[in-house]
């Protein structure tokens, strides 16, 4: 798989934080570090895109001193280097009122996203007064999981992915890694084609597809790496940094 686009220069590298750039320990290894910074060097964007809220990784961007967007919430944000919100994509409210009653029957774990904060542990009683970004179910159980899964389909106003085998994340249709990158690319003047996209889960599975190249982790999904261009090494063995040493520092591989 590696040889069909060695050749390719890439202007652009998408990465996703949770078991991609991040290790279990949710930190940046210094390979990882160290591959960015010399892509950055060399003139190449690097653009974090993350199901993650825009406090969290605004943090990890600052760490690696990058200047450059950000794709928070899968595609709900989209910041500018200046740290200036260029779009946000709601979800309905009845919609999010549908999802909390559906994790109250199955008793399930949930997680949801305003604007401006993450909630977890307790969820407002004016949810049609508030803004919501993406909604989230926790979900060990298989059965449950996937009984939840038929419920959301039921609605094809609803982006359903995940970033674990485990949960499921659901933002408006149409809000994904990949058209938010899309967007990012038109305002640089470059195209999907000069991406490199990596990641890990089935949030990421959009932008894979849609890259020049689609990096998958080794530890990644089935589904993403059956999609992939590429697979790398997992989280916890740097492939972050020997995907971009492979594919934009043009080094070969190990």
């Amino acid at each position: 798989m590696g040889t069909i686009k060695k050749s390719r220069t890439f202007k652009l590298i998408a990465l996703d934080l949770d078991g991609t750039l991040l290790n279990r320990r949710h930190e940046i290894s210094d390979e990882n570090r160290k591959a960015i910074a010399e892509a950055v060097e060399k003139g190449v964007q690097v653009v974090i895109s993350t199901g993650r809220h825009v406090k969290s990784c605004r943090d990890y961007a600052g760490s690696m001193q990058l200047s450059s967007y950000l794709v928070a919430v899968n595609g709900g944000e989209i910041w500018d280097p200046s740290g200036n919100l260029i779009e946000r994509n709601p979800l309905q409210q009845d919609f999010v009122q549908t999802m909390w009653e559906l994790s109250q029957q199955h008793g399930t774990r949930f997680w949801a996203m305003t604007p401006d904060l993450e909630l977890r542990d307790g969820f407002p009683e004016e949810i049609a007064e508030r803004e919501w970004l993406k909604f989230g179910f926790d979900v060990d159980d298989h059965e449950i999981r996937e009984t939840i899964l038929t419920e959301l389909r039921k609605n094809k106003q609803l982006e359903i992915s995940n970033s674990s085998p485990h949960n499921i994340e659901v933002n408006a249709l149409g809000i994904n890694k990949a058209n938010a990158l899309k967007k990012v690319c038109d305002r640089i003047g470059i195209t999907m084609d000069q991406v490199l996209a990596v990641g890990d889960s089935l949030n990421d599975l959009a932008m894979i597809q849609e890259a020049g190249c689609g990096v998958a982790m080794g530890n990644a999904q089935d589904l993403v790496k059956e999609a992939a261009d590429w697979v790398t090494d997992t989280n916890e063995a740097d492939g972050v940094a020997k995907a971009i040493r492979y594919w934009v520092l043009d080094e070969e591989k190990a």
